[in-house]
């Protein structure tokens, strides 16, 4: 076992350590969360395009052109506030929904399966949500939204059960880091390109169609190239499986057939798993906190608009993308110092993405209102530098778990998104006057807090060895040292 590990440090598998399957099945992970994060975004662009600017406010004119079922689709249409916010928020109502069931039937029935029918259903309710506006009104939208994010529940737990199969051991945060950048990707693709498409020929409705069917293009290298297991894969070469296998913890991966039924009772009491969970849904508050607040916080405060503005919309997910190389190739440079282990460079990355933000939202809360443009780049690296969580918590529940790791990132991506959803009504609590400072400045050192509290709690009682509930009849393993150990939790 030991022996194994050794020679994948020192290059037995030289050969098989670079481009491979693997890196095939992450690229199309990029690509599916580059179209889940598109079609989440695509309402917030099109209704820019769909309202105008001197769209009225009144529920009664809203409710009269919503209803007409005469019109055409290119047609400005009239929603006050309050509908915009049910529109936007309808996808998180079902997106929560199915975050445990999908990372459960992930791990019994494979990740391949579940993410292609989850995301044709997606795409095609999202070449329908044209016709939804305007049959139906915004009720209607709202319906569709929340049925597209009962299909995209399972699209974060599904692949972090498609990389504890395919992402050997130290390889894990690397391989991560470019499926989940697809998050980005896709997010900065639809702020550049739906102000383009809406000025054409198309139309409004051309983010959604076009949108919808580049979906389908997706399925088709999904259904063509991708499998649940390096073992199904007919196009993996023998070395670059039995790498795979030999260094992803040493048959602690169970087939469907064998894999003792879902541990709760041991989960739910496990410290290391608790501590993700907690951090989890901290960092999402501080994230959610900034993305949705950015706009509000520099028109009220520097009396900037950027929410028209596709460049600076879009700025901090170029950065973070750009970030998250960034510290997949510190993480290599710091992987070739034999003395720091595993745990180390996840609390390391973690503290990164945790604490620098932390101490820029406090100086944040203190920055002159003349300093416009130095308040856009310290919001913009508060985000970017989030990146280096990727390589922290967010690939921790396969150091846990391997066998379970789709159920784990189902419970804690499912509580971190009720966090999100309630960040956004804590901001507005708090903010009774946008144009107080004083006001904005709580609201950054409440997610400072957050963020120093759930890191530390990481820092703490955090873990990387797997965990005895993952395969009771095995020995505890140790990623680093690749050697059996006593139960440590």
């Amino acid at each position: 076992m030991t022996t194994t590990l050794n020679m994948v440090k020192t290059g037995k598998y030289a050969n098989e350590r670079f481009i491979g399957v693997r890196h095939v099945q992450c690229l199309l992970c990029f690509f599916c969360l580059s179209l889940a994060y598109a079609w989440r975004v695509n309402l917030s662009m099109a209704l820019v395009a769909m309202t105008g600017s001197d769209a009225p406010t009144s529920n009664a004119t809203a409710d009269k052109n919503e209803t007409n079922s005469n019109a055409t689709l290119e047609e400005m249409f009239f929603f006050t506030e309050t509908q915009k916010s049910y529109m936007l928020s309808s996808f998180f109502w079902g997106y929560i929904v199915t975050q445990v069931p999908g990372g459960y039937v992930a791990q019994r029935y494979g990740a391949k399966m579940l993410l292609l029918s989850g995301l044709l259903a997606c795409a095609m309710l999202t070449l329908l949500s044209p016709m939804a506006v305007q049959y139906g009104g915004w009720q209607a939208l709202c319906i569709v939204r929340f049925v597209q994010g009962l299909t995209q529940g399972a699209v974060h737990p599904a692949t972090h059960s498609l990389l504890s199969k395919w992402a050997p051991a130290h390889e894990r945060g690397t391989l991560a880091t470019i499926c989940y950048s697809g998050s980005q990707f896709g997010s900065i693709a639809m702020l550049a390109l739906s102000g383009v498409i809406a000025d054409s020929a198309l139309g409004w409705p051309g983010i959604f169609y076009l949108g919808g069917a580049a979906g389908f293009v997706w399925m088709v290298l999904w259904y063509a190239f991708a499998s649940s297991t390096p073992e199904e894969n007919r196009l993996i070469s023998a070395g670059e499986l039995k790498y795979i296998k030999e260094s992803r913890t040493q048959g602690t991966i169970q087939s469907a057939e064998t894999l003792a039924p879902t541990p709760w009772a041991q989960i739910f009491s496990s410290k290391p798993f608790l501590s993700l969970t907690v951090v989890h849904c901290t960092h999402m508050w501080g994230f959610w906190t900034l993305l949705t607040q950015i706009p509000s916080y520099l028109k009220y405060i520097y009396g900037q608009e950027i929410k028209t503005n596709a460049l600076l919309s879009s700025l901090p997910y170029v950065v973070m993308m750009v970030m998250s190389f960034f510290f997949v190739w510190l993480s290599k440079v710091l992987a070739n110092q034999k003395s720091l282990s595993l745990s180390f460079n996840r609390k390391f990355f973690n503290s990164i993405g945790h604490w620098i933000p932390m101490c820029s939202l406090i100086a944040l809360g203190y920055l002159p209102r003349e300093n416009f443009y130095t308040a856009v780049t310290l919001l913009t690296l508060t985000v970017g530098i989030s990146a280096a969580t990727y390589l922290g918590f967010q690939v921790n529940h396969i150091d846990l778990s391997p066998n379970y790791a789709g159920t784990l990132m189902g419970i804690t991506n499912g509580a971190a998104n009720v966090m999100s959803a309630l960040a956004p009504l804590a901001v507005g609590w708090i903010v009774t006057d946008p144009e107080n400072v004083n006001d904005w400045r709580m609201v950054f050192f409440l997610a400072a807090f957050f963020y120093f509290i759930g890191n530390l709690l990481f820092v703490i009682f955090g873990r990387t060895n797997i965990q005895k509930w993952d395969s009771p009849n095995s020995p505890v393993l140790d990623v680093e040292a690749a050697v059996p150990l006593k139960s440590k939790n």
